[in-house]
C-alpha cells in the first residue's frame, strides 16, 4: 500500500481571497502608477519599482534554497524582460503622462488578443469560437482607439498599443526557452528590466523636477509591495490549485476594476464609447479564454508567468 497522502485541495475561501487580492492588488496598480508619476519620472519610476521588488524576491528565494538563474537562463531573462517589462509595463507608465489610468487598463486589456494572434501565426489555429472571439475583441480595440482620449494623445496611442503587443510577444516567446522556476523567473526579469528602464531613462533624458513627494513615493512603494510581491504569489499560487481560466481571470476583471478606482479615488471620466468599448473588448477576451479552457486537454503552468503590464 502507498503511504502517500494526496495534497488537500484549497478551501472556497482562501481561493476567494486569493482572487480578491489579485482583483484588487492588479486592478489598482494603473492609478498607483498615475499617483506615482506625480514626482517619479515614468522610466526612473520603473527602474526603482523593478529593481525593489525583483532584489528582494531574489534574496528570498536564494534563502529558500531555490537556484539562481544559470548564465544561459540570465541571456533569456535579459532580452525577455525588454518585452515583459521595458515595453509593456514600461511604455504603460509613459502613456499615464497623458492618459488616464483607466483608458491604460482597458488598452491593455486587448493583450490576450495578441496571445491568440501570435498563437496563430506559431501554426495553433483556432477554433470557430475563437475566431469569433477574435473579431469581437479587435472591434473593441478599434472603437478604442476611434472613440476615447487616445486620439488627442499620439504618445498614448502609441505606447498602449505596443504595450499588449510586447507583452503577449514576450509571453509567447518565453514558451520555448530555457527559464528558472516561476517565482526566480518573475524576479529575474524584474531585475533585467530595470537595467533596460535605466537606459530607457538615459535615453528619454529624464530628470528630477524636485525630490518626490512622500506621496508619489508611497506610491512607487505600493506598486512593489502590492503589485509586484503580493500580486503575484496570490497569482503563482492560483495557478497551482485551481484551473488556469479562474486564475487568469484577472484578465477581464481587472479593467473594470481600474476604471472604478479611476472614477472614484481619480476624478477621471469615461465617455459611453469608451466604456462601451471596454465591454467589446472583454467580451471577446472572455470568450477566448472560455474557449481554451473547453479546448485544453491537460493543465500546464506558464513557462514564465509574470504580472500584467502594469
Amino acid at each position: 500500500m502507498s503511504s502517500s497522502i494526496a495534497p488537500r485541495a484549497p478551501s472556497p475561501l482562501a481561493v476567494a481571497c486569493a482572487l480578491g487580492s489579485l482583483y484588487v492588488l492588479w486592478g489598482s496598480t494603473y492609478l498607483a502608477i498615475r499617483f506615482a508619476l506625480h514626482g517619479w519620472p515614468p522610466f526612473y519610476l520603473g527602474a526603482a519599482r523593478m529593481f525593489i521588488a525583483g532584489a528582494l524576491m531574489f534574496v528570498v528565494l536564494r534563502m529558500r534554497g531555490v537556484p539562481a538563474p544559470t548564465r544561459r537562463q540570465w541571456r533569456t531573462l535579459f532580452v525577455l524582460s525588454l518585452f515583459m517589462v521595458l515595453l509593456s509595463n514600461g511604455l504603460v507608465n509613459l502613456a499615464e503622462t497623458q492618459v488616464g489610468s483607466g483608458l491604460a487598463a482597458i488598452a491593455v486589456a486587448s493583450m490576450p488578443l495578441f496571445a491568440g494572434l501570435f498563437a496563430m501565426l506559431r501554426g495553433r489555429h483556432p477554433s470557430r469560437i475563437e475566431w469569433i472571439g477574435l473579431v469581437v475583441g479587435f472591434l473593441g480595440v478599434v472603437w478604442l482607439n476611434a472613440g476615447s482620449e487616445l486620439r488627442s494623445s499620439t504618445l498614448g496611442l502609441v505606447c498602449l498599443s505596443i504595450a499588449p503587443v510586447a507583452w503577449a510577444w514576450g509571453s509567447m516567446w518565453s514558451r520555448d526557452q530555457d527559464l528558472p522556476t516561476p517565482f526566480m523567473s518573475a524576479s529575474g526579469q524584474m531585475l533585467m528590466g530595470s537595467a533596460w528602464m535605466l537606459l530607457a531613462a538615459l535615453l528619454h533624458r529624464e530628470h528630477f523636477v524636485a525630490i518626490p513627494s512622500l506621496s508619489s513615493t508611497l506610491a512607487m512603494l505600493y506598486l512593489v509591495v502590492a503589485g509586484s510581491i503580493f500580486g503575484f504569489t496570490a497569482y503563482i499560487w492560483l495557478l497551482h490549485h485551481v484551473r488556469p481560466a479562474l486564475a487568469t481571470s484577472y484578465a477581464y476583471v481587472n479593467p473594470p476594476l481600474a476604471v472604478v478606482f479611476g472614477a472614484l479615488l481619480g476624478g477621471e471620466h469615461f465617455t459611453l464609447q469608451t466604456v462601451g468599448a471596454m465591454a467589446v473588448i472583454l467580451v471577446g477576451v472572455v470568450i477566448i479564454t472560455l474557449s481554451k479552457a473547453a479546448g485544453a486537454k491537460r493543465v500546464e503552468l506558464p513557462a514564465a508567468a509574470s504580472e500584467p503590464p502594469a
